[in-house]
């Protein structure tokens, strides 16, 4: 699987962004896409995820009530749409992806087993 993110870019304090992510190859059943977000020195952060298979999906703290993530399923994408973007937001975002995801690592980045190239988001005036 390989997956090419876009979408990132600056933007003002309370202004929206939205990412995208292409996954192209084999998906299962439990094909998981998520959005994860990493600042220079800090550890890697998830942002939310959702899996093909029965359409569960999740979120951080940070990210809920702000940020939506949804899918083409016939496209293998995933998006996220992040509204009400605060400077602390900041970070290059990233998506990944796996074909074997249980619900309970989705949050997980180490259970993710393909990373696309990162998206830089600045939220700034």
């Amino acid at each position: 699987v390989q997956l090419q993110a876009s979408g990132g870019g600056l933007v003002q304090p309370g202004g929206s962004l939205r990412l995208s992510c292409a996954a192209s190859g084999q998906t299962s059943y439990r094909f998981t896409m998520g959005w994860f977000r990493q600042v220079p020195g800090k550890e890697r952060e998830f942002v939310a995820a959702t899996r093909w298979g029965g359409g569960s999906t999740i979120y951080a703290d940070s990210a809920k009530g702000r940020f939506t993530i949804s899918r083409d399923n016939a496209k293998k994408t995933v998006y996220l749409q992040m509204n009400s973007l605060k400077p602390e937001d900041t970070a290059v975002y990233y998506c990944a992806a796996d074909n074997t995801m249980i619900l309970s690592s989705m949050s997980i980045g180490s259970a993710y087993d393909y990373w696309g190239q990162g998206t830089l988001v600045t939220v700034s005036s």
